[in-house]
């Protein structure tokens, strides 16, 4: 992360080199590539991904999406791609998350949770020793097909916030997030990091004005934060 204070900012569902400099150059800390199913605009290709995560410098996060239940075929992704971090978009079953430790320990692990209920705030204890970090979305993985994000849905932040608190781990906030109300969502959550996809595109493509109206919005909750400490 690039960043040594402050929110972290993550940009999703990056679609090329040129997206992943211009979210870099506007103060990104972590792009991300959905290599999910089923596949949308959102998705990008495997080798695709291989070809660009060698020009991000190692000080920005490379992320992967993967809809994938299995930690190896979990694993065969990330030696394939060269991303530095996994996200993983299902509830992943805990013998999987377990190996997965084991097979991949020098990668960060990102546990997606998708915040229906309070009993979301049961899968802390369960995941923690697994994995690295929680990412908090609007999915809804019990769904035939199940969705695991980019609703453009915000979801109950005071579950949110709750799940931030007990979690030993850093927690991303993501589902419905935009210039105009990521202020509130950081003075709310107190989350490690923001991620979003949508609210920085006009037409599927990474938008230079909102991404600019993102990070400013960001930076100001930030500021203001630390302000009232």
């Amino acid at each position: 992360m690039r960043s040594n204070a402050g929110t972290k900012i993550k940009i999703c569902c990056i679609a090329s080199l040129e997206e992943a400099q211009l979210a870099i150059q506007a103060g990104a800390d972590a792009v991300g590539f959905v290599c999910a199913k089923p596949t949308s605009e959102r998705t990008i290709d495997t080798k695709s991904v291989a070809s660009i995560t060698p020009f991000i410098e190692p000080s920005v996060a490379t992320f992967l999406l993967t809809s994938e239940t299995t930690s190896s075929n979990i694993a065969e992704l990330v030696n394939s791609t060269g991303v530095s971090t996994i996200q993983i978009l299902p509830h992943l079953d805990i013998a999987e998350s377990k190996k997965l430790s084991e097979l991949i320990p020098a990668i960060q692990r990102v546990q997606v949770i998708h915040i229906e209920n309070e009993n979301d705030l049961e899968l802390i204890d369960k995941y923690s020793p697994y994995v690295n970090a929680f990412l908090l979305d609007s999915g809804s993985p019990n769904l035939d097909p199940p969705v695991y994000g980019g609703t453009g849905r915000t979801h109950d932040w005071s579950i949110s916030f709750e799940f931030v608190r007990r979690s030993p781990h850093p927690v991303f906030l993501a589902g419905g997030l935009n210039a105009s109300n990521v202020g509130d969502a950081i003075r709310i959550v107190r989350p490690y990091g923001v991620d979003l996809c949508n609210g920085v595109r006009t037409n599927s493509k990474l938008d230079r004005t909102k991404l600019k109206s993102f990070i400013e919005a960001v930076r100001k909750a930030d500021l203001e934060m630390n302000v009232g400490k």
